[in-house]
């Protein structure tokens, strides 16, 4: 990692200690980067942001948690005066008049050097990023293959050595499904934990922000940067600090608890291959945390439909002048969704999903009280085929949204948080499993993250990355 030519293939932390020992200096990271993202085949960027930021790189301050780091931008995120298109063509000449509070507090707070946009899915709808506006992003472990939605050109360029760190979103698996497909660290946090903020609304209450991360240390530094209450998302959360001073320190605290082993959560259908190895992983894991292994009733109620129906109303809300002309520009996934739900939103079936969201409330609670973690896949297999289509069924079940969206859901609906943990690879791409814990318990999940780190270490990037 000594050579400045080529990007900085650790984590985000080391780098910014051999920013401030003068191994390596900000300016020369950056080059490394647009110079890697330049030769890539990953498509992993669909804007950048060249001048604007060498000149960032030239006064970064590396004092700072992420000073003069480069970072990916999720092109869903907003960063006033850059293309703010929803990845999709509809909007592929609107610049975004505001930047989200989590990428301003990584830029001013945290000193990162945001340096362009990550591809992402169209409007953050689907588990695959292959739009019309930017065509499909690759899978550095095996190109062909998806990195996952809607981050995955966050994923892919992390995990493909072009930055250390990128931005994310998680809406029903938006930061879990990609880092178990490339495999980084994914951590949904608790409802609230990161505000959505300005200008934003909140819609059906399932989507959270985060980061792409190689470490489980680059993970808890982003939540101390960016977390804490805005007063324009009353939803927030307020400050929780030390998240990485802290790692390591709850690991007596996880001793004793329990967990369930659940493949088929949320009525998913997971590869028996891939699940075999997950739960060796999880038996190790468990052991190595001194958490027991019980088995409770994890069953849950349907709420795939209602969600799809009340995601797809804020969507169409903004192609409403739009449609249906625009039907032929966009990717096939938005073009069904909008017309197998258009006119289904009426007082009938707003009540028809508060309904269900209580349903789900109340048996998640219940299951939390019996059992302290639920842990399952992040993924029902490895990753699919980079142009699509979703897998549409396995082992004769519905697949698609239903068998990744089944797995990561819950815990966008409920608002608990869930973390996507390397667990290994099968056929040369990585898997990983899901760790879902009660609201608030982020530190802990943190915890059985690093004990996987410490005891079974993944790849920080995919073989074939720059080197």
């Amino acid at each position: 990692m000594s050579s400045t030519d080529t990007p900085w293939m650790g984590d985000a932390v080391s780098l910014v200690e051999a920013f401030r020992n003068k191994q390596r200096s900000p300016l020369e990271e950056l080059h490394a980067s647009l110079h890697a993202i330049d030769k890539s085949s990953l498509n992993s960027f669909s804007y950048l942001d060249p001048e604007g930021a060498i000149e960032r790189a030239k006064r970064a301050d590396v004092s700072l948690p992420f000073g003069g780091v480069p970072l990916g931008v999720k092109e869903l995120d907003a960063v006033e005066g850059w293309p703010y298109t929803e990845a999709c063509v509809v909007f592929q000449d609107r610049i975004a008049p505001h930047t989200s509070v989590m990428v301003s507090r990584a830029t001013e707070r945290g000193g990162a050097n945001h340096i362009g946009l990550c591809t992402a899915s169209e409007f953050g709808g689907v588990n695959v990023t292959r739009t019309v506006i930017n065509g499909a992003t690759h899978n550095p472990w095996k190109h062909g293959h998806t990195p996952g939605g809607s981050s995955g050109g966050s994923a892919a360029a992390v995990a493909g050595g072009l930055v250390t760190i990128a931005t994310g979103g998680d809406g029903g698996g938006s930061i879990r499904i990609p880092a178990g497909f490339t495999g980084l660290v994914g951590l949904k946090a608790t409802f609230g934990r990161i505000p959505r903020a300005p200008h934003v609304e909140l819609g059906n209450l399932t989507v959270n922000t985060g980061v792409m991360a190689r470490s489980v240390r680059d993970t808890a530094r982003w939540f101390d940067v960016c977390n804490g209450h805005d007063a324009r998302d009353p939803l927030s959360l307020q400050r929780v600090e030390n998240w990485e001073n802290e790692l390591g320190t709850h690991a007596n605290s996880l001793r004793g608890k329990t967990a369930v082993l659940a493949p088929n959560w949320g009525g998913a259908v997971v590869s028996p291959a891939m699940w075999q190895q997950l739960e060796e992983y999880a038996a190790h894991l468990t052991a190595a945390t001194g958490v027991r292994i019980i088995s409770i009733d994890t069953s849950l109620p349907s709420m795939g439909a209602a969600w799809s129906i009340s995601g797809m109303i804020e969507i169409q809300m903004q192609l409403a002048e739009h449609w249906p002309q625009c039907a032929d520009v966009l990717t096939p996934e938005m073009r069904f969704g909008i017309e197998a739900t258009l006119g289904k939103y009426g007082a009938e079936a707003r009540a028809k999903i508060e309904s269900r969201r209580a349903q789900l409330n109340q048996r998640m609670a219940e299951i939390f009280g019996a059992v302290d973690f639920v842990i399952t896949a992040s993924n029902p297999d490895v990753a699919f085929a980079a142009e699509g289509p979703l897998p549409s069924n396995f082992g004769g079940l519905e697949a698609g949204m239903g068998n990744n969206g089944k797995l990561t859901f819950p815990a966008n609906m409920y608002g608990n948080p869930a973390i996507s943990i390397p667990s290994g690879l099968i056929d040369g791409l990585p898997v990983a499993l899901q760790i879902n814990g009660p609201h608030f318990s982020e530190q802990l999940l943190l915890e059985f993250g690093l004990a996987m780190e410490r005891t079974r270490p993944w790849a920080l990037v995919a073989p074939h990355s720059p080197c």
